[in-house]
C-alpha cells in the first residue's frame, strides 16, 4: 500500500536541527496558545467586540488547539519514535485532523462573511446574525468530525501494519485517500476563498474610488456611511492578509506532500509540517498589527484592568 500521510510521514532532522528545531517550535507552541487566548478573552469579554459574526473567535479556538495539541505532537513525532502507544497515537492523529479541518472551514466562513459585508452591505445585518453564524460554526466543527471519522476509519484500523520502527506514529493514507484529502482540505477551500476574495477585491476598489469622489464632492469630513464602508474595507483587507498568510503556510505543505518519495526521505518534510502549523501563530500577530482594538485589549488584559467591575463596557475600538 502506497503511503501518503496528511501530516506525519516525514523523516527526522539530524544534527543540530534535531535539538534547535524542537526548542524553537516548543516556544512557538507556547506563544501560539498565549496569543490566541488573548484573542479569545478579548472577543469574549469586551461588549464592543461582540459582533454578529464570531468567526474570529472560532478561528482563535482552533488556533489554540493547534498550539496545544497539534504542534507538541508534531514535535514528538519528528524528534524520535512515538512513546505513548498506539491508542494515544490514534487519538492524537484523529483530533489533529479535526482541528486542522475546522481551521480550514473557519477560513472559508471568514471569506464568505467578508464577501457579504463588502459586496452586499445592505443585506449583511439581515443575513449575518449571531444565530446563523453560531450554526455555521457548529456545522463546521461537526463536518470536521464527520469527515475525519470517514477518511481515517480504514487507515487507523490498520495502524500497526505501517510502523517502520516500534512506537512510530503516523496516519498511513493510501493514494486515493491522500488525493481526497488534498481536494477536500486544500483545493476546494482554496478555490472558494480565491473566488470570493477576487470578487471582494474588485468591489473594494470600486467602493474606494466612489468614496473618494463622494468625499471630494460633498465635504472634507466623511459621512457616517462612508466611515462604515471604510471600516468594512479595512476589515476585508485585514482578513485578506490572514487568508494570504494561510495560503503561504498551507500551499508548500500540500504541494510537498504530493511528492511522496521526497517527503519520506527528506528532512525538509519536517519544516513543511511545522510551517503548516505556523499559520496559527501568525494569525494573532496579524490582528495586533492591523487591529487597534486588539492592542488595546491586550493592554487591559495584561495590566489586569479586565478584573475591575464594568470593565466589559470599556472602549477598545
Amino acid at each position: 500500500m502506497e503511503q501518503s500521510s496528511a501530516f506525519h510521514n516525514f523523516s527526522t532532522p539530524s544534527g543540530s536541527e534535531a535539538v534547535l528545531l524542537p526548542i524553537l517550535m516548543s516556544s512557538v507552541s507556547v506563544l501560539t496558545v498565549t496569543l490566541n487566548l488573548l484573542v479569545i478573552i478579548s472577543v469574549s469579554h469586551f461588549r464592543q467586540l461582540h459582533f454578529p459574526s464570531n468567526l474570529l473567535l472560532s478561528l482563535a479556538v482552533s488556533d489554540v488547539l493547534v498550539g496545544l495539541v497539534v504542534l507538541p505532537g508534531d514535535i514528538l513525532q519528528h524528534s524520535d519514535c512515538w512513546f505513548f502507544g498506539d491508542l494515544m497515537c490514534s487519538v492524537y492523529n484523529f483530533v489533529s485532523l479535526i482541528i486542522i479541518c475546522a481551521s480550514v472551514g473557519d477560513m472559508v466562513l471568514i471569506s464568505v462573511d467578508r464577501y457579504i459585508a463588502v459586496c452586499h452591505p445592505l443585506q449583511y445585518s439581515a443575513r449575518v446574525t449571531v444565530r446563523r453564524t453560531s450554526l455555521c460554526i457548529c456545522l463546521c466543527w461537526f463536518y470536521s468530525l464527520f469527515y475525519t471519522s470517514l477518511v481515517t476509519k480504514a487507515e487507523l484500523s490498520q495502524h500497526d501494519s505501517y510502523h517502520s520502527c516500534r512506537g512510530q506514529c503516523f496516519i498511513p493514507f493510501n493514494k486515493t485517500t491522500g488525493l481526497v484529502d488534498l481536494v477536500v482540505n486544500f483545493i476546494g477551500p482554496v478555490s472558494v476563498i480565491m473566488v470570493l476574495y477576487v470578487r471582494v477585491f474588485v468591489v473594494a476598489v470600486s467602493q474606494a474610488r466612489a468614496m473618494r469622489s463622494h468625499v471630494t464632492a460633498l465635504t472634507h469630513k466623511p459621512s457616517g456611511n462612508v466611515k462604515t464602508k471604510k471600516s468594512e474595507l479595512k476589515a476585508a483587507r485585514t482578513l485578506g492578509v490572514v487568508v494570504v498568510v494561510y495560503l503561504m503556510c498551507f500551499c508548500p505543505f500540500y504541494c510537498f506532500s504530493l511528492a511522496v518519495d521526497l517527503a519520506l526521505s527528506s528532512p525538509v518534510g519536517a519544516f513543511m509540517s511545522y510551517l503548516f502549523c505556523f499559520n496559527s501563530f501568525l494569525n494573532p500577530l496579524i490582528y495586533a498589527l492591523f487591529y487597534p482594538w486588539f492592542r488595546k485589549s491586550i493592554k487591559l488584559i495584561v495590566t489586569g484592568q479586565i478584573l475591575k467591575p464594568g470593565s466589559s463596557e470599556d472602549n477598545v475600538r
